[in-house]
């Protein structure tokens, strides 16, 4: 069986993950950076890339698949972990799916429900991210070519892409307020920042677990 990763160079945190699974599974899988390299495929696991996938590509394997996380159809689109976190959320839905030409729009193969203990940081987040996407492509290859599939049901949401206004902290507000937005900082390529009088600061969070 045929199975390939696509993923972008330019956000392939995901890509240690998917070595270590690779190199666990003992399967001749391969990780690919350009959808134009892929054809006939038996299943493609698109994670992360942010090139535009149209129709003629997705007609050429028999299977493109993404995990997003999210309980689609609510909270598609971008960043979605953050987005929950940021409206209180600590139980959170990864789901499978097809992907189609129409964004996070396709059928649902499998989905997992995790449960974050609300103090976790953004690597932490991230590792849990990582590790739960494996697990979901683990038990899917598992059971494949015997899986079903079913069609998203219920009320549509988009979550917006995240932009630098969006990790500025409200200087008029506690820590504890907004301690969620600080769970979710990017330390190193999105910092969280705040102005005053005109100068901007940049705040970085770590955990100290002495």
């Amino acid at each position: 069986m045929k199975v390939v990763f696509l993923l972008d160079k330019s956000n392939n945190w995901i890509e240690p993950y998917i070595q270590k699974y690779i190199a666990e599974s003992k399967n001749n899988y391969s990780i690919h950076y350009d959808h134009s390299e892929l054809i006939g495929n038996e299943i493609v696991f698109i994670l992360g890339y942010t090139k535009i996938l149209d129709k003629n590509f997705l007609n050429q394997n028999k299977l493109n698949l993404v995990v997003h996380e999210s309980d689609l159809p609510y909270g598609k689109g971008f960043s979605p972990i953050q987005w929950q976190i940021l409206e209180g959320k600590n139980e959170i839905t990864f789901t499978l799916f097809e992907a189609t030409e129409n964004v996070d729009a396709g059928a649902i193969y499998a989905q997992k429900n995790v449960n974050f203990s609300g103090y976790e940081l953004f690597d932490e987040i991230r590792s849990i991210q990582g590790e739960k996407t494996i697990e979901l492509i683990r038990e899917f290859i598992e059971r494949y070519p015997n899986v079903s599939k079913k069609q998203q049901i219920g009320s549509e949401s988009i979550y917006p892409r995240r932009t630098n206004e969006d990790d500025r902290l409200n200087v008029h507000k506690t820590i504890k307020e907004q301690f969620n937005h600080f769970r979710i900082a990017n330390n190193n390529d999105y910092p969280l920042w705040f102005e005053i009088d005109g100068h901007k600061y940049i705040i970085k969070i770590f955990e100290d677990k002495q």
